[in-house]
């Protein structure tokens, strides 16, 4: 059987409802054809897969058919060609092996005080009685803590260098034109994607510099930062990494971790904002067992990365369809969260069905699955807790407009249009 049929759309059309519309089209597609369809994306044409026990099969299926680094290939210009997400096979495992003890364990739980701390200090700074947007503070936030944590960088002209230089990298809108390959012309550093490269370099040369610097540190071993903890670990030969390896995983982390998390709070607000009673609970008991439940509803019904790319090393049979080498297959995420059969009220925002309750792993997919599940997911989770329950113990935002938000693209996650306003 050949690959599943796409939604009475044209390609254009698709390609276009992806970049302005991309949650719409994949209910669309999953309602016209079936949980599994064909999108034409602006990177070509892929499989989606909507079924989690299809997804489940892709995720813990093997790695050298189903390359995930092949797939994350249009991110190169940005994460650079050593970047985790963009390695498949042994230097994947490698790699991989070498970054997790830094973002688990008790060198994680050691991080929850110093993320109150940047979270306490950035809503002491938000407005009162006037609304604004809780994403931007959110994605200040986060930011904060990945440039303590993850970089190890105290207040400083690097430190603001890279917090100005991130701000920039991916405006609303305009960095969405990073999706369409065909634009991808620098024009001497007058187009978007000329601007936004240029800002790239304009990074590289402060993380390498601080790599440079940090190698010369007379403190190294004694630092707990996880940029620090990177340059001193070394795989089971011996080797360490190398400064370009090291630059990748920093960008990796910053552009991955703090854009996600930023959106899954902002996300989290917004979504509370629309049900007092669970948003009541919460506030009464930042700490208690409303806290896991939110969070867990919030990630399953708004993840942030809706979809996840494998590319076929071999021809391959899915979800009953021979598909050739070189097939782009799409774990849906967004559409395997809401599935009917696994979810009651699929599309509401019920935390209570987390109360006391794990999320199951086949259907809670936000940090993927497999030897791909998302290596800072430890990190991220907690820094979703800790961010939110600090914000409820000192202020109590109410949402600032009666309608909802709706999904926006932000390259490449969907966070709310107007970004969760809120009034404090």
């Amino acid at each position: 059987m050949a690959a599943p049929p796409a939604p009475a759309l044209s390609p254009g059309r698709q390609k276009a409802g992806w970049i302005l519309r991309p949650e719409a089209l994949m209910l669309r597609a999953r309602a016209e054809v079936g949980p599994a369809f064909t999108l034409e994306l602006p990177i070509g044409p892929a499989v989606f897969l909507a079924d989690p026990v299809t997804i489940r099969e892709v995720f813990t299926g093997d790695p050298e058919v189903f390359r995930a680094g092949e797939g994350n290939a249009p991110l190169e210009p940005v994460l650079g060609p050593a970047s985790l997400l963009l390695l498949d096979g042994p230097e994947h495992l490698r790699r991989r092996r070498l970054l997790l003890p830094p973002l688990h364990g008790e060198r994680l739980a050691g991080q929850r005080a110093a993320m109150e701390r940047i979270t306490a200090a950035d809503v002491a700074s938000w407005p009162r009685d006037v609304p604004f947007a809780l994403e931007p503070r959110m994605r200040q936030i986060t930011l904060g803590i990945i440039l303590r944590l993850v970089f190890g960088l105290a207040e400083g002209p690097r430190h603001d260098e890279l917090r100005g230089r991130f701000a920039q990298l991916l405006p609303r809108g305009a960095g969405n034109l990073a999706l369409v390959p065909a634009l991808r012309r620098e024009l001497g550093g007058r187009s978007p994607w000329g601007r936004f490269m240029a800002n790239v370099r304009a990074i590289d040369g402060v993380l390498l510099a601080e790599i440079a610097e940090r190698r010369g540190a007379g403190d190294l071993e004694e630092r707990t930062d996880v940029l620090s903890l990177l340059m001193t670990a070394t795989d089971e030969d011996g080797r360490p990494l190398e400064d370009r390896e090291l630059r990748d995983e920093l960008m990796t982390l910053l552009l991955a971790g703090h854009e996600t998390t930023a959106t899954a709070l902002a996300w989290t607000f917004e979504l509370l904002f629309r049900h007092e009673e669970a948003y009541a609970a919460l506030r009464a008991d930042p700490g208690g067992p409303w806290l896991d439940a939110v969070c867990s509803e919030a990630l399953r019904l708004r993840p942030p990365l809706p979809v996840v790319v494998r590319r076929l090393a071999t021809r391959t049979t899915v979800a009953g369809h021979d598909l050739p080498a070189g097939t782009r297959v799409a774990p849906c995420i967004f559409l395997a969260q809401r599935d009917p059969v696994a979810h009651r009220t699929p599309h509401a925002f019920r935390p209570e069905r987390y109360l006391g309750v794990a999320p199951q792993p086949l259907t809670w997919l936000p940090f993927g699955g497999g030897t791909r599940r998302c290596v800072g997911a430890a990190f991220a989770q907690l820094e979703h807790r800790t961010v939110l329950r600090t914000v409820l113990e000192h202020v109590a935002p109410r949402a600032a407009d009666p309608r909802p938000d709706r999904p926006a693209r932000r390259t490449i996650v969907l966070s709310p249009a107007r970004g969760a306003r809120a009034v404090v």
